[in-house]
């Protein structure tokens, strides 16, 4: 009989750590911008302040991955803990260059956060096991976007400031001495190697001539952009709609994401061929559902959640779509590192959906900057179609 570890008592401590982590995150993306316009900021500070978390996150994760590898992942763990509380308290008694500096910290918290566990697991579960053990931590990672946004607006009109406080600080002593008592035997260690080293650096000389890595890239920067968006100035932009509730429209999209993700799972191709509608399709429904959100002033709250199931089911799709495909085209002895690339460019989207797209909504308005987004998403539904017509040109030319 094979035992299955990946839902084994010590595993589940550290999904339930990975929980416990990323519910602060949740209550942030709503308090954060909140607190940020009650402070003066404009929207081009404040998306400014949340893309500095993704942006962190995005340039600290190779390294991240190189320092878990020649560490190991367990002391990485316990020293993140500490740098990660001490972020949390930062929000708590600071204006907004603290916010920012707390954002930077966060990101590079994550970075490594991420990495250190899913080596881990990677490590120490048989390789029959490594898929439900990623699954379920990727599950308990978006667990919290469910509930945390309505926690988030429960607390602030409950408590404001003062509820705020107490929420970080006891989310922070609750992660902190969770994360010191779990089993960390359970996480394996894995020493870096040469080969490591030489992948990155062949995958840093294969960028330029990798279309399948190119196209991919492009697709998930665009898209992002557009989440990015959402994740940055809905709550502010509910506000403006009738009877629209920043946390509810959160819920929603996180639960469609959870939901879509692993009851849809086995319909995403997984043959290494380029699916070209299929991508379209998923690309199309970010463009109609951020053109909702731009309408959603003028049409209402039945048009602003319609907008949540379609962006919370594209982007539980694109993603691993796109990264199944890489699987199958990348060079062996690069893969990882490139797509390990592939999700900085994922990471960048995001932030410079704050960043980028806060100027547009303070020189125009929100509705302007999500219809600015619906054209960055029907752009990407032609990128991965004409991707098809070269696909098939580059066929015909080798079997001519």
């Amino acid at each position: 009989m094979v035992i299955n570890k990946a839902v084994s008592a010590p595993f589940l401590r550290l999904y339930a750590l990975a929980l416990l982590f990323f519910s602060a995150n949740s209550i942030l993306n709503v308090i954060v911008p909140v607190r940020s316009e009650a402070l003066g900021a404009s929207n081009s500070h404040i998306g400014f302040i949340m893309g500095a978390y993704m942006f962190t996150c995005m340039f600290f994760r190779p390294w991240a991955g190189l320092l878990i590898h020649k560490h190991g992942p367990v002391a990485v763990l316990r020293i993140l803990l500490v740098v990660n509380g001490l972020a949390l308290l930062l929000y708590t008694f600071t204006g907004l260059e603290g916010y920012f500096a707390a954002r930077v910290m966060q990101g590079i918290c994550t970075a490594f956060f991420s990495m250190a566990l899913q080596i881990g697991i990677i490590d120490a579960l048989p390789e029959e096991q490594r898929s439900q053990g990623l699954s379920l931590y990727s599950l308990f990672t978006y667990m919290p976007t469910i509930v945390g946004p309505l926690i988030a607006i429960g607390i602030w009109d409950w408590g404001g400031m003062s509820g705020f406080t107490v929420a970080m600080i006891v989310i922070a002593l609750a992660t902190g001495l969770f994360g010191y008592s779990v089993p960390m035997h359970a996480v394996g260690r894995q020493g870096s190697s040469s080969e490591e080293r030489t992948g990155m650096r062949g995958a840093l000389s294969r960028i330029a001539s990798s279309r399948p890595l190119q196209i991919c890239s492009l697709l998930m920067l665009i898209a992002s952009v557009v989440f990015g968006a959402v994740t940055a100035f809905i709550p502010l932009y509910a506000r403006q709609i009738p009877y629209g509730h920043a946390g509810l429209y959160l819920m929603i999209q996180a639960s469609v994401i959870v939901v879509a993700r692993f009851s849809l799972g086995k319909r995403i191709p997984s043959d290494g061929k380029w699916h070209a509608r299929f991508v379209g399709a998923i690309c199309l429904l970010g463009a109609v559902g951020a053109l909702l959100l731009s309408f959603s002033q003028a049409w209402g709250p039945i048009v602003f959640y319609a907008a949540a199931v379609l962006i919370g089911f594209a982007q539980a799709m694109l993603y691993p779509t796109l990264v199944s495909y890489l699987t199958f085209v990348l060079p062996g002895a690069s893969r990882n590192v490139c797509i390990g690339l592939f999700i900085a460019t994922a990471d960048l989207g995001v932030s410079m959906g704050g960043m980028a797209m806060g100027p547009v909504a303070d020189r125009f308005s929100y509705s302007t900057m999500y219809a600015v987004s619906a054209v960055l998403a029907a752009i990407a539904v032609c990128v991965a179609l004409l991707n098809r017509t070269l696909e098939g040109r580059k066929q015909q030319a080798e079997s001519g």
